[in-house]
């Protein structure tokens, strides 16, 4: 049987990992078998410049922590090696940056398991699916740029319609 330390330590453990879990609005799980120090040194790398928390884990301490959240559905997921990547602010990131990560590495190296946007669960397609949206700045910007044409075209009607009244009446 385990002692008292140890298993104040898992608990301890287990606090910490609900704790970041409950401030993220996304995490995916990965299974990052076969990658070597390289790989993942450029990967940790581009996860912390997007502002994404990436560690590896023990399957049932992640069980408990997500247990502990209110977030169900993880027990299959959760077998073999494991990662995750969680993300305070943006919910496609993790999806995002390890999908791509993913598609260059190969199945035998790198799987998506799964994930969770805002406590709602995803499988494998559902996180290879967010993995292909892109980041939030991009969407502002194809928003604000498909708005754009339109208001100049009002604006070049408008102008041409006042430029015609001023002939008009002069």
């Amino acid at each position: 049987m385990p002692s008292n330390a140890v298993l104040e330590a898992k608990k301890a453990k287990v606090d910490q990992l609900t704790d970041l879990i409950k401030n993220s609005v996304a995490g995916v799980l990965v299974d990052y078998k076969g990658i070597n120090v390289e790989e993942d040194t450029k990967l940790r790398k581009e996860l912390r410049e997007a502002g994404v928390n990436y560690f590896v884990e023990k399957n049932t301490l992640l069980l408990r922590a997500f247990k502990n959240c209110g977030i169900e559905g993880f027990e299959e997921a959760l077998n073999g090696t494991t990662a995750i990547a969680l993300s305070n602010d943006d919910q496609t990131a993790p999806a995002r940056i390890l999908g791509k990560f993913a598609e260059k590495a190969g199945d035998e190296k790198f799987n998506l398991k799964a994930g969770f946007v805002e406590g709602e669960v995803y499988d494998q397609a559902g996180v290879i699916a967010l993995s292909k949206i892109p980041s939030k700045d991009t969407l502002l910007a194809q928003l604000v740029g498909s708005l754009q044409g339109p208001l100049q075209k009002l604006a070049a009607t408008l102008k041409a319609v006042a430029d015609q009244k001023s002939e008009e009446a002069a």
